[in-house]
């Protein structure tokens, strides 16, 4: 029995040595052992396994070679190889018994595991050459027998001997010339891939990494005999690749070399079925995903296909081996045709191909069906100089390869700009037109008059397809309007199209400045310089039939530019009346601003329920005032007039291009169109679409090319390129300008009064209320003078302005809707959506509670400030310093004095104040030292109400009120019976 082993003193001579086993299942594998050495540089007994976890310790003398020998042979013990293969949890023999179960074994599993153990086997033998090798022995013992490497590989020369009824089979093996006699010698095989053999304590490998298994059946047999009925399969399945890439010889029947100079040849076809994986590469030189390569018939991608012609012979790249041989069949034998390939010849090829784009790997390339055309067009004739030959697949349809051409020409023609072109394929000229439902739905195959078919290149569909898109009419007429001169000029300046056009129109192009336009005689007022250069552009969409979207921020006097641009048509001589459409709570606003700047204007307010439903009325006017809503309800009416303008204020009502009141606008018919809005884009892109496509239909295409080509690109994958082509397509017809960029053209303060339509269930409770409180009021002081109404008249006008606020103040059972409410909201979520921070002021608390839950079901944060608030410092300092909090709802009372609010630059005063210093005062709390913007200021008025009586008295007794008044009973006691009676009219 042999001796356990021992520890190995490294303080002691010791070596490295490397000892072969059989495993039960894994075949052959070395161990690593490390052996104390005596004083007489024997090897002794004493020994010890040695791996990648103690191999430090023995490290003076190992060297590189024996460290990557103990790593390749720690991964083949089969602790190793369990814990590598096991997928379920269980004991080393667990795995390998049921493994390696005769009948139940898993197959798959022990070829991946043999294959493992193989490779790295292959790998220790090379490494073995001058290192100590043994066999161990069957105690255990790891020094058994010495064993040597040879030092040269040995050959194989496989015979084949036809006789009459069969073929004998059996391969030779030489070593330094001479013949080894190898059979029933009890050699083994320790490797198989490739072949190492054991033969007399000596370890062969071979040239050409014969495979172990042709070597096998010949350890102890002579010859294998192959009968007759199974020769032609035989040897055309396993002689022939024997012939390729061994030496073979024959007897019986002959083996012919042949030579010839490498043709190159090019087959393409469509990628229709799965292709094995191994075998496809994409251009660049990447495999194909799995999911890539299986694609149904007509799928977009082609492969190329390199072969290389030798004589008759027609070879596939991807065999790139030395040899090439066919099986031929004679009357009486067999030919072996062994064809000698010129692989230095085939690579050349393959470079000439790549340093073109076309990378070939494993003998094939993949490119997507129009990158494959455009590379045959550009390259076809250069190959062929080259010696290349170009062919389909047979089985494919007939594509065409040859020169590829277009050439388009775009002529001004009255409002539009006519397109023609032809296409050229080879000889055969197509129009234009013809590829236009190609160009739009992205297909690439174009049947030519002979029945081939021609691939479109892809470039044309980016080039041509907003062409395509928003061009109008059909069969040979194309027709562009006149607002899409920035796309015709960008295909003129691509070089894409050969463009003529009128003089005015390239002076168009080329313009840098707007014209200045002088203002109209009837206009009362001054323009700013800003709103001056907004006026001057309104006439240079006019002047050349353009649709405008102004889109100033909000109060940068969008209503007094187009009021000027409207006496300007009066002035001189608009044939009809424009319209002009907008949210209804703006009418009012409209109103006084058309009174105050431009007061010969004909204006007609066309809304409620007992306007006169004729359009005939309209020539008596210059402006026709109207709504959204009526314009849903009168659209078919409102049709039958031709109006010199179209205005749209708010348009942004029309963002849903699908909405009833969209589509009822569009149906207008008028000489020019306009929109203003200072929020052109609130919810996404499509709302631009609908209302740039209102002013200049078919600017942006149809909904459905919109939505492929913008909407999604630009809001789901943030296409930059995309974003710039949309601003390039727009730019010519929006005039924006935001405050901040007309800073020093603004005074410090804006104020502007915006009026407020009452809701219907809003005016029967006021007019309710003002009833019974003018009927006692006025009864009162006929009976008993002013001086004793005064409590009563302050009761009443308190209620009158709490209705004319929200009704739910005054009658908490209040469920409708208020005007006001309405406005505020809307201009809130405006200028909160634009980054602007606003003051919310007044002088009711429970004003300021409504217009907190309004701002609660909107998401929209605010600080808050009233005479309860406890730690006033803290919610002012939140709201200077928090970008996230846009909003400060303060009581008039508790925030009118002594709070720094610079951070807001929008001041909304929801209810006037009897005094108008106190309004300055809150107006301050922003407008202040330290505030670096404008200040702009909105007070809400509610139209046809005590808001509106108490501004006109503010006008009339300014001075005393002013100078003098500062609470209510002050304004009530000097208020006349004449006084009394207009604010209750």
């Amino acid at each position: 029995m042999f001796a356990p082993a021992m520890k190995v003193y490294t303080t002691q001579p010791f070596q490295i040595i490397y000892s072969l086993l059989e495993h039960e299942y894994l075949g052959y594998l070395f161990e690593s052992f490390v052996i104390q050495v005596n004083s007489k540089k024997q090897l002794t007994l004493q020994h010890q396994n040695i791996s990648a976890k103690n191999a430090d310790e023995f490290s003076a003398r190992l060297d590189e070679t024996d460290f990557q020998l103990i790593k390749l042979i720690d991964q083949i013990q089969q602790e190793a190889v369990f814990k590598k293969f096991a997928v379920k949890k269980g004991t080393l023999a667990d795995f390998f018994l049921k493994t390696y179960d005769p009948v139940k074994g898993d197959k798959l599993l022990q070829e991946n595991i043999l294959h493992y153990v193989q490779t790295r086997m292959a790998k220790i033998l090379t490494l073995l050459q001058n290192k100590m090798t043994f066999i161990m022995g069957k105690d255990g013992e790891p020094t058994w027998k010495r064993i040597e490497s040879a030092t040269e590989k040995a050959t194989v020369l496989f015979h084949f001997v036809r006789n009459p009824d069969n073929t004998h089979y059996f391969p030779t093996i030489k070593y330094q010339g001479e013949r080894i006699d190898f059979q029933y010698k009890d050699a083994v095989l320790v490797c198989h891939e490739p072949a190492w053999l054991l033969l007399n304590d000596t370890l062969y490998s071979f040239e050409k990494e014969v495979d172990g298994k042709k070597l096998q059946p010949f350890l102890n047999k002579r010859f294998i005999v192959v009968p007759r009925n199974v020769e032609d399969s035989y040897y055309r399945k396993f002689v022939a690749p024997l012939v390729e890439q061994f030496d073979v010889y024959a007897r019986g029947f002959l083996i012919k070399s042949e030579r010839y100079t490498p043709q190159p040849q090019i087959v393409f076809s469509e990628l229709a079925v799965a292709e094995t994986s191994v075998a496809l590469f994409t251009a660049g030189g990447e495999m194909l995903e799995e999911e890539e390569i299986v694609q149904p018939s007509g799928a977009d991608k082609m492969v190329f296909q390199l072969n290389f012609q030798y004589g008759t012979y027609n070879l596939p790249m991807q065999d790139a081996k030395k040899m090439s041989v066919s099986v031929e069949k004679t009357s009486d034998s067999y030919i072996f045709h062994r064809v000698h390939r010129d692989l230095e010849q085939e690579r050349h090829f393959v470079r000439e191909l790549a340093s073109r784009g076309l990378e070939i790997r494993n003998g094939k390339a993949v490119l997507d069906k129009a990158s494959a055309f455009s590379w045959l067009n550009q390259y076809a004739g250069a190959l062929e100089e080259l010696g290349f030959s170009l062919k389909q697949n047979q089985s494919d349809k007939n594509y065409f390869i040859g020169e590829t051409s277009v050439n388009v020409g775009i002529n001004e023609n009255n409002d539009w700009f006519d397109i023609y072109g032809t296409v050229r394929f080879g000889p055969y000229e197509i129009p234009f037109i013809k590829l236009r439902n190609h160009i739009l739905t992205k297909r690439r195959e174009y049947k030519l008059p002979n029945g081939q078919i021609a691939i479109i290149p892809e470039e044309w569909f980016t080039q041509y397809l907003e062409l395509f898109a928003f061009a109008e009419g059909e069969d040979d007429e194309l027709k562009l309007r006149k607002h899409h001169l920035a796309l015709v000029s960008d295909l003129q300046n691509g070089n894409l199209a050969t463009v003529t056009m009128t003089r005015k129109l390239e002076k168009l192009r080329e313009f840098e400045t707007v014209e200045d336009k002088p203002l109209p005689e009837g206009f009362k007022g001054e323009l700013r310089p800003y709103q001056k250069a907004g006026y001057n552009w309104l006439h240079f969409v006019q002047d050349y039939h353009f649709g405008g979207c102004l889109a100033d921020d909000m109060g940068l006097g969008k209503t007094v530019q187009t009021l000027a641009m409207l006496q300007h048509r009066k002035e001189n001589g608009a044939q009809s009346a424009s319209l002009l459409v907008m949210p209804t709570s703006l009418i009012y606003n409209w109103l006084a601003e058309a009174q105050k700047f431009t007061p010969h204007l004909r204006i007609l307010v066309y809304t409620g329920t007992y306007r006169t439903k004729n359009v005939s009325q309209f020539k008596h006017y210059d402006v026709v005032l109207t709504s959204y809503g009526i314009v849903r309800l009168d659209s078919e009416l409102l049709q039958k007039y031709y109006f010199d303008y179209i205005i749209l204020d708010e348009s942004q009502a029309i963002k849903n291009p699908n909405s009833n009141t969209s589509e009822a606008i569009r149906e207008l018919k008028s000489k020019h169109r306009l929109i203003l809005t200072g929020t052109p884009v609130e919810n996404s892109i499509m709302d631009l679409w609908s209302q740039m496509s209102f002013i200049n239909p078919g600017l942006l295409g149809t909904q459905a090319f919109f939505k492929k080509e913008f909407l999604k690109p630009i809001e789901k994958l943030k296409d930059e390129h995309k974003t710039k082509r949309l601003h390039a397509l727009i730019k010519p017809f929006i005039l924006r300008r935001h405050k901040s960029q007309v800073a020093r053209e603004l005074p410090e303060k804006i104020e502007q009064i915006t009026y407020c339509k009452m809701t219907e269930e809003q005016e029967h409770a006021y007019e309710e209320t003002k009833s019974f409180y003018r009927n006692k009021i006025l009864k009162t002081i006929e009976e008993q003078g002013a001086a004793k109404s005064q409590f009563m008249l302050l009761q009443g006008l308190m209620k009158l302005r709490q209705i004319a606020n929200h009704p739910r103040m005054a009658d908490p059972s209040y469920e409708a809707e208020s005007g006001k409410l309405g406005e505020v909201m809307r201009l809130t979520k405006t200028v909160v959506s634009k980054g602007h921070k606003v003051l919310i002021f007044s002088q009711f608390v429970k004003h300021l509670d409504i217009v907190r839950t309004s701002l609660d079901e909107r998401k929209i944060k605010y600080a808050y400030l009233d005479g309860s608030t406890k730690d006033r410092q803290a919610q002012v300092n939140t709201f200077q310093n928090d970008p996230n909090l846009p909003v400060f709802l303060i009581s008039l009372k508790a925030g009118g004095v002594g709070l720094n609010l610079t951070a807001a630059d929008y001041v909304f005063i929801l209810d006037p104040w009897w005094n108008p210093a106190v309004e300055a005062q809150a107006v301050d709390r922003a407008h202040r030292i330290g505030q670096q913007n404008t200040v702009f200021t909105y007070k809400f008025i509610t139209k046809n109400s005590v808001e509106e009586k108490i501004l006109a008295l503010q006008d009339k007794k300014l001075q005393l009120v002013s100078d003098l008044i500062s609470t209510d009973e002050a304004v009530i006691k000097n208020l006349t019976k004449e006084d009394i009676e207009s604010l209750l009219s």
